[in-house]
């Protein structure tokens, strides 16, 4: 499996990032700078390679940089935020995969979507539909999948943010959640309920290693109970403003 991941640095109004499900509590700017690097330290450890978005300092948000593209094989599908505050974000992360040789695509009006809404594993993406992704952003992106062998299935999002801030997949392609988060959890063949909120996000590394929060330890006991390595790394910063560790890397998986 080819490791390549692209990540961008939190900038210094990171504090004033958006906020719908959670309450805004102080955010420690210099000490999720400093979890920033141990979560990009904890990819290269496992061998991917890193590449940085331009920052883009006047979007509080633009940490987040999952949400501003989609990639499935050599294709970089360019989203359209739902949050417009987040569009500026999109243009260095275009600037990047175009760099790196993807062939280009973009979310157009009246279509919005996130990455955070598009869990991929093997042939399928399923696609959260909620506050920042809407029909016409599905429709489009199933348009630019499809003819490369993808299944694109519409899941409903009411609960939290984005999709994967409910589900995330294991390497066998079993989904797992929170279940008080997860509006429909018969939409996925294979579930299992995880203890903890941050729990249900995870990162593939490889085929049998997960990164994840420090911050649900029940959960990994779980996942190391079924035989799979758990890398943990302190969210706490990002966490605060609905981030986890899916949303700082954009994985690349040739």
């Amino acid at each position: 499996m080819e490791k390549r991941a692209l990540v961008r640095r939190p900038g210094p109004r990171l504090e004033e990032g958006l906020l719908t499900h959670l309450e805004r509590v102080p955010v420690d700017v210099e000490k999720a700078r400093h979890q920033w690097l141990g979560y990009v330290a904890a990819f290269q450890a496992e061998g991917w390679e890193l590449f940085e978005v331009d920052q883009a300092d006047d979007c509080p948000d633009a940490v987040f940089v999952e949400d501003t593209a989609v990639v499935y094989g050599d294709l970089a599908v360019i989203t359209r935020p739902g949050a417009h505050e987040r569009r500026p974000e999109t243009d260095g992360t275009e600037k990047a995969l175009s760099g790196l040789g993807y062939r280009i695509a973009r979310i157009e009006e009246p279509g919005t979507l996130d990455g955070g809404d598009v869990l991929k594993h093997g042939g399928t993406v399923w696609v959260g539909l909620g506050g920042r992704t809407n029909r016409a952003g599905l429709d489009q992106l199933s348009a630019h999948l499809t003819p490369l062998g993808a299944s694109v299935v519409g899941v409903p999002v009411t609960r939290v943010l984005h999709l994967k801030s409910a589900v995330t997949a294991l390497p066998d392609g079993t989904v797992i959640g929170f279940d008080p988060l997860v509006d429909d959890p018969t939409v996925f063949p294979a579930y299992l309920s995880v203890p903890e909120e941050p729990g249900a996000h995870v990162v593939l590394l490889d085929g049998n290693t997960l990164l994840m929060s420090t911050s649900a330890p029940r959960t990994q006991e779980v996942f190391e109970s079924h035989g799979l390595r758990v890398v943990a790394v302190d969210m706490s910063e990002f966490e605060k403003l609905e981030g986890c560790v899916t949303c700082l890397s954009i994985r690349m998986r040739g």
